[in-house]
């Protein structure tokens, strides 16, 4: 099983076969959209990943500019961008804690499954790395503008579960004012073969035999939504 330095290094191919059958319901497109309308919004995607939500927003928006460390990562992403008929996108390589941007930049940064990491591969300065990703957020939003991210809250579990190495960051997010919610983003898969070797790669062998066993296609997954709309007084 592969750490996560690793797979946003090396794996950016494995890991899209896995997001990409993830929330086979669409709970991840309405959650934002219960946030805020879309239309005619300037949009960041922080930690974009192979572009699962870049893909998701760039056919509701103005535009997407979709930043992350991985140059791994962002060739897949490029790729499935190209194939919106909208040119209304851009992917490039940034630090999402020391964007290239503009003040007042964006109306909507969204990250999913990402902002995390600052506190997690800082664990001796995690809260002075959360707070500087804060204010750079804040420096690139509009007055009236939302931040809207996504973490997990435990695969293959019916019901949210706060996982340990996140406590920090969940708490960490109540403190500086975030709203939130959980919702479903279970994935989908062809069959439970394809589900354990896919899954399972990520996962490790326990889940790996939890699927071959309950012959699962569908995997749960439960994933937390916090949101924070930026005022004047920023």
């Amino acid at each position: 099983m592969p750490t996560q330095e690793e797979i946003y290094q090396y794996h950016a191919v494995e890991y899209e076969a896995l997001v990409s059958r993830e929330d086979y319901q669409g709970n991840i497109l309405k959650a934002i959209q219960a946030i805020t309308n879309l239309e005619n919004l300037d949009v960041l995607d922080l930690g974009a990943g192979t572009g699962r939500l870049a893909c998701l927003l760039a056919p509701h928006v103005r535009t997407i500019l979709a930043l992350d460390l991985s140059l791994h990562m962002l060739t897949i992403a490029r790729d499935k961008l190209r194939r919106f008929t909208r040119d209304n996108w851009l992917a490039a390589a940034s630090d999402h804690r020391f964007l290239p941007l503009a003040p007042r930049a964006a109306d909507l940064v969204v990250s999913g499954w990402s902002v995390s990491y600052v506190a997690v591969w800082n664990p001796l300065r995690w809260r002075e790395e959360a707070d500087a990703w804060l204010a750079e957020a804040r420096r690139v939003l509009r007055p009236g503008g939302w931040i809207i991210l996504f973490e997990s809250l435990g695969t293959g579990n019916e019901s949210p579960v706060r996982l340990g190495h996140l406590e920090n960051f969940y708490n960490w997010l109540d403190a500086v004012g975030f709203k939130n919610k959980w919702i479903r983003t279970d994935y989908k898969f062809e069959s439970p073969q394809a589900a354990s070797k896919i899954a399972g790669f990520f996962f490790g062998d326990d889940m790996r035999e939890k699927i071959l066993r309950e012959q699962m296609t569908i995997l749960p997954e439960c994933t937390g939504v916090w949101w924070l709309r930026i005022d004047d007084g920023r």
